[in-house]
């Protein structure tokens, strides 16, 4: 099936780099700074980089994919510039080279540059009811990981394809189950020092407000990290009194349970302090059901030899103290000039966190 590429452009009305006259304050640690890169982005979700390091995101919603140049690079997009419509709740995209890649609910697709047609590489992705968002990613060996969430909260998938990361060819060839029992992985980010694959992963429900944590993966191909029988090596979900979970990959670090950690992103820039250099960003979407809300913020994970090793909140301010929220963080990008970029769905804003200036 074919879908046609479209431009169109939309002006934008931001002005400066602060949150002058807003409601509400995004705060973040001293010497750093908040600005608005894009608003009225209603939905915005997933963010990565196109060529010539211009942002481009989805908006699932609306089955769109924008692109927010920069042309003066003052930090501020100049216009939203649509160029793909009618997909079915776009979540990913990724590029090699001038090649755009889009994982659609039930499958990949990709646009060749300047072709209005879309080309099916992975068809029969599963969709269906449950989790719903497919993230993508490259690795240096040139092979696509495609992740794909539980068809319900905690159940045994009849297809293999679920609760798991998959890898594929470029051309969508060679498919295979890479790692499993990962239970809904929005995040996907290969850690530039050392090569791996992170993952972050929102657990099961209905266990209470403090269990099972969620938690960063570092995902290794053939391993099996728990879910639906267990939610960490030895912590057997109660519906699986028997299961065995001996053989479960340990997680790399966890955060508080039911904070729903989506986008992630390495710090590999030159502008923030040295010490946040080599560091992971992790979103958290917040809370849906626990008794005192949690999340709706963004953390710095800190890394040592490879390793996480703390976690720091980094900007907070989105829920407020009675746990009403006014935004939720998704995407996290670092653009060419080391700045962070940050998606809000709730707010439809793009946020930008600069350093000393």
């Amino acid at each position: 099936m074919n879908q046609r590429l479209v431009v169109a452009v939309v002006a934008l009305a931001c002005e400066g780099h602060t949150l002058a006259g807003q409601q509400h304050d995004l705060r973040v640690p001293p010497g750093f700074h908040v600005g608005v890169f894009a608003q009225d982005v209603s939905g915005v979700r997933y963010l990565t980089l196109g060529p010539g390091g211009v942002v481009y995101a989805s908006r699932p919603g609306t089955g769109v994919i924008v692109k927010l140049p920069d042309a003066n690079r003052d930090g501020v997009a100049d216009s939203v510039v649509t160029v793909a419509t009618g997909l079915n709740r776009p979540f990913g995209i990724a590029f090699r080279g001038d090649t755009m890649f889009v994982a659609e609910n039930t499958e990949v697709v990709h646009f060749n540059p300047g072709s209005a047609n879309k080309i099916v590489d992975v068809p029969n992705v599963p969709g269906g009811t449950g989790h719903w968002t497919r993230t993508i990613v490259f690795g240096t060996d040139g092979r696509m990981y495609v992740s794909v969430g539980s068809s319900c909260n905690l159940c045994v998938e009849t297809d293999s394809m679920r609760a798991a990361v998959m890898q594929f060819n470029r051309d969508g060839s060679g498919g295979r189950v890479y790692a499993r029992g990962l239970r809904n992985s929005v995040g996907l980010a290969f850690n530039p020092t050392t090569g791996e694959l992170w993952a972050t992963n929102n657990d099961r429900d209905n266990l209470g407000d403090d269990v099972p944590p969620e938690r960063i993966n570092i995902v290794k191909d053939g391993k099996y990290y728990g879910w639906p029988q267990c939610y960490l090596p030895g912590q057997r979900n109660p519906e699986y009194a028997d299961a065995d979970c001996s053989t479960v990959e340990p997680p790399a670090i966890t955060f508080q349970a039911h904070s729903a950690p989506l986008g992630i992103a390495f710090y590999t820039g030159t502008t923030f302090a040295a010490d946040y250099r080599g560091d992971a960003f992790v979103a958290y979407h917040g809370s849906w059901n626990r008794t005192v809300p949690t999340g709706a913020k963004v953390v710095r994970v800190q890394v040592q030899n490879g390793r996480p090793v703390a976690v720091d909140d980094f900007v907070t301010g989105w829920q407020l103290p009675d746990g009403t929220r006014w935004g939720r963080p998704v995407g996290i990008v670092m653009t060419p000039d080391g700045a962070l970029l940050i998606s809000d769905d709730m707010g439809g804003k793009i946020w930008r966190i600069t350093y000393g200036r």
